[in-house]
């Protein structure tokens, strides 16, 4: 769809999506795509990495691993590490290997501050923190309880940062972030709001409704709590970013956030849409999957939500491509918008 539109300027087999888009950025696993396809992999290349990355990085150990697991992370991070290698070589922040915008979301453990790390050669810490794309990607996917954080260096100061995955905070989905580098002062880029001057796409990696057991959870222990509490935030955090996203935008993808506020096609803050917003994402629920052409059941979808599970991998991609041939329309992508300032 996108190569067609551009068959005239770049041949279809030389069309990636940093020629589409000014600013590509991410979280945790995101942070990995989105830094790959600012540096011009394809998406089919992207893909087949994911395919050997899952494999190799969550190796399931045996009782003794999951004992370990309760007080330590749970993965080998050196495996991750290679990978990053493999993808990023030598790649810095700054350097011209990176095709274009570039943003990267990590949490400052240290300070619980969370940092979205730029390309942008204005940005007011571009210098300092010229850091190696694999080693700030490792960060923002440093995932509490399934690899150890990632220590960076001030190249300044020298000073020391402890990182772990940006998904940890407020930008797990980082749409908001971005729009905020693009258009706040203090990042230096000013380009121009509104539906027709800024365009923005969200991609998600699923939604799975929660349903706790009551009986459970009515008197629950501190280590039941403490298993749920990371997927409570990150559930509100999202939640609340659609709703941000979706009060500032005209959207052709707006979903009802709930049965009280709808979808807030007419709740846009300050009377106007900031940019043209659309948010792709897989309902992991039984009706919504089989419309799809899968025939999950909750049980089988709950084990799909598994993040670290590498045996999901060809069903959830599988699920992305049917989703994506499904939702995506040629409506979403304008051939010629005014994405400049």
């Amino acid at each position: 769809m996108l190569k067609e539109r551009f068959k005239d300027v770049i041949p279809p087999d030389s069309f990636r999506l940093h020629h589409y888009y000014d600013l590509i950025g991410g979280t945790s696993t995101g942070a990995i795509i989105a830094a790959a396809l600012a540096i011009g992999m394809s998406v089919d290349e992207i893909t087949q990495k994911y395919k050997e990355l899952g494999s190799d990085i969550f190796q399931k150990g045996g009782w003794l691993d999951k004992i370990h697991d309760l007080w330590k992370s749970k993965y080998d991070v050196k495996p991750l590490r290679r990978h990053l290698d493999q993808f990023f070589k030598d790649i810095k922040i700054g350097d011209d290997d990176i095709k274009t915008g570039l943003t990267i979301v990590a949490k400052r453990l240290d300070s619980f501050s969370t940092w979205p790390l730029t390309n942008n050669p204005k940005a007011k810490y571009f210098e300092r923190n010229n850091f190696y794309v694999k080693d700030y990607v490792r960060a923002s996917a440093a995932a509490p309880t399934y690899f150890i954080p990632e220590v960076l260096k001030d190249i300044g100061t020298q000073k020391e940062y402890l990182f772990v995955d940006g998904g940890f905070s407020l930008m797990n989905n980082p749409s908001l972030q971005l729009f905020m580098i693009a258009t706040f002062k203090g990042y230096n880029l000013h380009w121009k709001t509104g539906k027709d001057h800024l365009m923005i796409t969200s991609i998600g990696t699923g939604r799975r409704p929660r349903n706790l057991n009551l009986d459970k959870y009515k008197n629950p222990n501190n280590l039941q709590l403490a298993q749920i509490v990371a997927d409570v935030f990150m559930s509100d955090s999202t939640e609340f970013i659609e709703t941000m996203m979706q009060s500032m935008s005209t959207s052709l993808t707006a979903r009802v956030i709930d049965r009280e506020i709808g979808d807030l096609k007419d709740d846009l803050i300050g009377g106007h849409e900031q940019f043209t917003y659309n948010r792709f994402n897989v309902f992991f629920d039984v009706d919504q999957v089989k419309a799809l052409g899968f025939d999950f059941n909750d049980d089988q979808l709950d084990t799909l939500s598994e993040m670290d599970n590498a045996a999901n991998t060809n069903d959830l991609i599988a699920i992305g491509l049917a989703a994506g041939k499904k939702e995506v329309k040629p409506e979403h992508f304008p051939a010629a918008f005014d994405l400049k300032p």
